[in-house]
């Protein structure tokens, strides 16, 4: 897909799904994916590996886009990503920035509140 527009929001679609060889296809195989309450994640296939561990416990999170915007390759977009899991649905407001580079995500920076994930995840 060669529209940033509609590839990061291909992408966030796909986190319902948690299918996690079809959202590593959004990646370039050298992508970095960071969370940055966390380390980084790089390659495509560790980025898989990542997705495949963190949504063990959830059964899909919906990313709801309130505001994206495209300047070129980098999109920005605010958004709440709803983690399903465990009979409950947690809430988690994120501010996410991509980097697009030949039709595929490049670079994934995510900036949120790690007391979220952590309701989240029962701790």
């Amino acid at each position: 897909m060669s529209d940033p527009d509609g590839l990061v929001r291909a992408m966030c679609a796909a986190w319902a799904r948690l299918d996690a060889d079809e959202i590593a296809s959004y990646f370039t195989e050298d992508a970095v994916y960071h969370n940055i309450p966390m380390d980084p994640v790089v390659g495509r296939e560790a980025i898989r590996d990542f997705i495949t561990s963190f949504s063990a416990a959830l059964d899909g999170i919906d990313f709801a886009i309130h505001r994206q915007t495209v300047n070129g390759t980098l999109v920005m977009n605010e958004r709440t990503d709803t983690l399903r899991g465990a009979g409950k649905q947690t809430p988690l407001p994120v501010m996410g920035v991509f980097e697009i580079a030949d039709g595929k995500i490049a670079a994934w920076r995510d900036y949120f509140d790690m007391g979220g994930l952590t309701r989240a995840f029962g701790g």
